[in-house]
């Protein structure tokens, strides 16, 4: 077989599945973009407020050299599916038992709420990178969660039984919308 360049593809190598599911956010952002690409949705990776107080500049360009968080971001991701709101946030953990609560704050559950009560679709999505399972939670069921119970974190056991078990797959990588249509809706 005659390869460009005469350069022959190695096929000898081994495969790692080392860092398989640690980043969550990358997988979620390939996923989007198959949404729009193909015209399902719009979903977007919300940007952190930032205030630049000190740039310099060079012949390569401007260099921010400080710079502080304006004020605390929502959610993660925010956009338009079948002619609704949607809004969600992305969380890992390297737990194998538990979602620690630490990793969300509270102005994130807030906002999920709010989203929540006026008819949007809200949910998390966390991903235990050691089990290599990535959950998607309903806002109302994180709410009833919180409200309660008093512990520090949600056990994997919650997520086993009210929430739903995103396959992973290549293309869409994380695909989450597949379950928003399964299940109807989030409410």
């Amino acid at each position: 077989m005659k390869y460009p360049n005469n350069i022959k593809p190695n096929f000898k190598h081994n495969i790692s599945y080392d860092n398989r599911g640690m980043n969550l956010e990358h997988d979620i952002n390939i996923t989007n973009q198959y949404y729009i690409d193909n015209n399902i949705a719009f979903i977007y990776k919300k940007p952190t407020p930032i205030q630049i107080t000190k740039v310099e500049y060079s012949k390569k360009g401007a260099i921010i050299k400080e710079a502080y968080f304006k004020e605390p971001s929502t959610t993660d991701y925010n956009g338009l599916y079948k002619g609704l709101y949607i809004d969600f946030e992305a969380k890992e953990t390297d737990s194998k038992t538990s979602f620690p609560l630490s990793n969300i704050h509270n102005h994130q559950i807030i906002h999920l709420k709010n989203i929540y009560e006026h008819n949007g679709i809200a949910f998390l999505i966390v991903r235990f990178n050691k089990l290599n399972k990535t959950f998607l939670l309903k806002s109302s069921d994180l709410l009833a969660f919180l409200n309660n119970n008093e512990r520090k974190s949600i056990p994997l056991e919650y997520f086993e039984k009210k929430a739903y078990l995103i396959e992973e797959k290549y293309i869409p990588r994380i695909d989450y919308l597949k379950i928003i249509d399964e299940i109807g809706g989030i409410k």
